[in-house]
């Protein structure tokens, strides 16, 4: 049996063109009591705490965790709460390039795991005020990470990746594909 440890639709597509057959189960983490560190060790230490408490219910399961960042300039950027949070954000990305973070843990019923930090690179355009205005008024960027979905209408803003999309999507499913290979 596999699980995943999180509630995110996008992972839950990206996952069934790995494995065809798994339950959903979100860690009931609070993620704010995690002490904060740099953007990769901290989204590496996301993925394996809600694997470890998914594994600890399951013991015979097989448990895929994940958590994507945005990061700019080291600082961490979440999903913002307000159209306010959404538009500073993204007036920050504006013609810049920043990094997204996925942190990977798979624990197999043997009790190992393995864990990985996927990082892509994504530029924006130089945005307007109006296109930011535009792009916040759709309500996209209010659940995602860095205020943006690169695969909704987020994608207009986006100039050029280096890496791996799936990874901005939130997960990287050839990465993860290896990972379940190799156990076998």
């Amino acid at each position: 049996m596999i699980i995943l440890a999180s509630g995110s639709p996008r992972r839950q597509e990206l996952l069934r063109r790995v494995v065809p057959e798994f339950s959903v189960e979100p860690a009931q983490i609070d993620e704010r009591a995690l002490p904060v560190l740099a953007p990769r060790a901290y989204v590496q230490r996301l993925a394996m705490t809600k694997c470890a408490t998914v594994a600890q219910r399951h013991p015979g399961a097989t448990v895929i965790a994940a958590d994507t960042m945005v990061a700019f300039n080291g600082q961490l950027l979440g999903k913002p709460q307000t159209a306010e949070a959404a538009t500073a954000m993204l007036e920050q990305l504006s013609g810049q390039t920043h990094q997204v973070h996925t942190g990977m843990c798979v624990a197999w019923p043997d009790k190992t795991a393995r864990q990985v930090v996927v990082t892509t690179e994504v530029t924006f355009w130089p945005l307007t005020s109006n296109e930011i205005a535009d792009y916040v008024a759709t309500g996209e960027p209010l659940d995602k990470a860095g205020a943006y979905g690169i695969q909704g209408q987020g994608a207009l803003l986006v100039k050029a990746i280096k890496g791996d999309y799936y990874n901005v999507v939130g997960l990287p499913i050839s990465t993860l594909a290896r990972l379940l290979k190799a156990k076998k």
